[in-house]
Formats: structure tokens, sequence, C-alpha cells
């Protein structure tokens, strides 16, 4: 989606430096639920666009692995969004960025362990991963990125994610042995390379001793996650009508039809053409990567249409939210997927010692129908390098009792969960019962979806409300 024809601005810098270090500092760029004391008081498509960027800087502060010393940490399942990436499409009539996905130590964004990664994934050739991810490269390497394709700024994000998870999970609580095995894991990806690799950036910052013969990743065909239970009519159904109320609320901005129609003049293409393209990914890559937008000889694309189109896509998501058409859609998407991990932390709160580390290597797809299943209706959108965490505890004085935290991008919010805002009102402990997670995914999924249905395949197959 990214391209430039930059001739004439390549040497203009889109993120003022006064933005970049007085608009997103390192304590409120991690933030994912609106803060009003921190955030503007009107909502700034910049601000939001830099955010999501999530451009690595300082070590960011967490609330991963925080309990009550009593509490023993029993199992963590992570899901994560992929790094920073090259567009998926290109501006009509304009040339691609020259973006460098290959990856150099002495190029910003760098980290320490990154030439080390460089060269154990170079001598990876004899994975043993699930077929077709044997045919994936292990890490970026071209010069001009190719579609898609994870940048030096993307391997990095999920360095400094696993960095951060070793130092609390494996320094602090001791979540794997230090003869960890093969089955103490659980990594799964989609079949493309950008989620393959971030996964294995994210493990290599993690994992004390990165053994090519104790990884292990599956295959994931669909983006939701959801294994042998990826037919599901109804869910299909609820995303035909999200997306027509998205084209609706697109018709009603006139603003953004008139952006479309002078940026389709610019690069001389149909408006139709320009649209379909959906210019905000290749525009948001640019912003990310501090490259101009593109020039041509009737003029160039600015900053104003990338604030028009930006805008628009933080409205839809608002109205997504108030709609809740995108609920059933999310509700049924999700299950699978949080189904699984209910199955993998039941089995660790019986004494088994399997899949103690799940890392699930995703999109926004995947993150964002977990995140409005779970209620959390006030979570940014899944920026690059999202991640979102499930801990299981166990409490030392009462054995038979675990509870659960969930964590967005380092903040906890287990108590914005629709699921557990109850519970937070009516006792003292910081955590939730796993019971009432599993409550949730067994029974009132289904529930929210006013269906009557009890189970998973009743409810994708019922007629359409």
């Amino acid at each position: 989606m990214c391209v430039v024809t930059c001739f004439a601005f390549s040497a203009v810098h889109l993120i003022p430096v006064s933005a970049a270090k007085n608009g997103v500092t390192s304590k409120n760029r991690k933030r994912i639920m609106p803060d009003p004391v921190t955030e503007p008081p009107v909502m700034d498509p910049v601000y939001e666009a830099l955010l999501y960027c999530n451009i690595p800087r300082v070590a960011e502060r967490s609330m991963e692995g925080h309990a009550p010393h009593h509490f023993k940490l029993v199992s963590v399942h992570v899901f994560i969004r992929h790094g920073d990436r090259y567009p998926l499409y290109v501006i009509p009539k304009t040339k691609r960025p020259e973006i460098d996905c290959t990856l150099v130590a002495n190029r910003k964004p760098y980290h320490p362990k990154l030439e080390a990664f460089v060269s154990h994934m170079s001598k990876g050739s004899g994975a043993s991963f699930e077929s077709p991810l044997h045919s994936l490269p292990l890490y970026p390497s071209h010069q001009l990125c190719e579609m898609g394709e994870l940048t030096q700024t993307g391997v990095v994000q999920h360095l400094q994610n696993g960095q951060l998870l070793r130092d609390i999970y494996l320094k602090k609580h001791k979540l794997l042995p230090h003869d960890w095995s093969t089955k103490q894991l659980h990594l799964e990806t989609t079949g493309k390379s950008r989620t393959l690799q971030s996964g294995l950036a994210l493990l290599y910052g993690f994992l004390p001793d990165f053994d090519w013969k104790k990884i292990y990743f599956r295959h994931q065909p669909s983006a939701l996650f959801c294994s042998g239970n990826c037919y599901c009519p109804l869910r299909n159904q609820y995303l035909e009508k999200e997306q027509r109320r998205q084209y609706l609320l697109r018709l009603k901005n006139r603003q953004l039809e008139r952006t479309y129609e002078e940026m389709a003049r610019i690069v001389d293409a149909p408006t139709k053409q320009l649209r379909a393209a959906n210019p905000i990914d290749a525009m948001l890559c640019l912003f990310c990567h501090n490259v101009s937008f593109p020039c041509t000889r009737n003029g160039c694309v600015n900053m104003e249409h990338f604030k028009v189109i930006k805008r628009h896509q933080i409205e839809d998501e608002r109205e997504r939210q108030e709609k809740k058409l995108y609920l059933g859609y999310a509700l049924l998407g999700a299950h699978p997927i949080l189904n699984q991990t209910v199955g993998r932390m039941r089995r660790a709160a019986e004494g088994r010692k399997e899949e103690l580390f799940a890392l699930s290597s995703a999109h926004d797809v995947t993150l964002a129908p977990i995140l409005s299943a779970l209620g959390l209706t006030e979570a940014r959108f899944p920026r690059f390098a999202a991640r979102l965490i499930f801990e299981l505890w166990q409490d030392r004085e009462k054995p038979g009792e675990h509870s659960v935290r969930i964590l967005y991008d380092g903040v906890d919010v287990t108590f914005h969960t629709s699921f557990c805002q109850d519970h937070h009102r009516r006792s003292p402990k910081p955590m939730c019962p796993l019971e009432n997670f599993v409550r949730f995914v067994k029974r009132d999924m289904f529930v929210a979806l006013g269906s009557g249905s009890t189970n998973y395949y009743d409810a994708c197959h019922r007629e359409g409300s």
C-alpha cells in the first residue's frame, strides 16, 4: 500500500521532532484506554497514528506479572499482531516507497540482540515447522521490501516484546524450567512470513536458549485461528452487515470523498481505483517511516489528506462499537481461539506441565474480534506488535483456586472485561476467577448473541437475526 514518488519532497520529514518528542512520551505511548489527563482534549489523528506506529524508543513499563506474593504463575498465553510491515497495496500510479527490509546493525531502530538474531535465523534452514511454514523465510532480507514484508522496525518491536516478557516471566517468575522442552511451548502462526518472523523475533528475545530442535510452529490457515471450526455461516452474515455499515458511513462522509477525489486527481487515477487501493495503509507506512507522501506534476498528497482519512478510520471504529453489529461477528469469530485457550488453562490448572507458554502470532483481524468479544470496547485498534496476554495464577494459600489476568499492551484490562466487571466490585482480589472466564467462553458468549444456542455449532448454524 505504501507508495511514493517523492522526488520533490524527499527531504521533508512528516513527523516534526517536537511531535515525536512531546506528543508521545515513553509513558503515554503505550496507553490503550483513553486517558483524559495525558491525551489531547480532542481526537487527534496524528497522535493516534503515532500510537499505531509503535516506534521503538525506550523500554516501556508494563503490568505483566504483577500479583500478590502468595500467587504462583502457572501459564501464560500470548497473542501478538505482527510488527511493522511494508504496505499490502500500492497507491495507483505512484512509485513504491524505497524502504529497506534488510536487517542492519548500525541503522535505527536497533536492538542489542539484532545481529545475533540474524545469525541464528540464518542457521535455521533445518527448522521443523508444520507445512507450509517450512517454505517461508525466517527473517526479512530484501533491500526493497516486498509487499507486506516485515521491516527492521517490526523485528525490533518483537525482540523488545520478547525481552520484556523474559525479564518478567522467566527471570522473575521462573515460568519455564531450565531444561524446558518442546512440549512446554505451544507456538502457532498464520502462513505469512511477517507473522512467522514476528513470532521468531519474540521467541528469540524471550528464550534464554533458542534451540532450533525445540522450536515447532503449527500452521493456522485462518487469521481467526479457528482450527477445524472455521465454517460459521452466521458469523459471515454478521460480517456482511458490518461491511454494509462501513460502506454507509463512508457514503455520508463528504469530506472523505472530496479527499479521495483530490488525491485521485494528483495521481491521475480514477477515484474508484484509488479508494479500492485502501490508501490509508500506504500512507501509514510512509508516516511511520518518516517518508514523504507521493508527489506528481499535479501536486502532492499531503498531511491534510492523511488526517481526513485517519479521522474517518477512527470515527468508523467508534461507530462500530456503538452499532454492535461487529459484536456478533466478534463473539463467533473469537470463540474457537478463546475456547482453545480455556482448554490449555484448565489442563495447566490440573497440574499438567505442558503448554506453559503459548504464543499465537497473528494479525489485527485476529486481535480485534478477541478484544471486542471480551467487552474491551474502549481498547484501541491493535497497533503494530500489539500484545494481548492471558496469565493463569494459583493461590498458594488455596491451591485449588486459580485466577486470570488479562493485559493489553502492558495495561491490566482484566476488570474492563464483560465477565469480570461485577467480580471487581465484589472482591478485593486483583484477579478474576478462572471459573468466570470458563463460564464466559462456554456459556455467556452464546447468551450475548441472544440466540438461545448453548454451543458453537448451533450458534453458527441458526437462522440469522
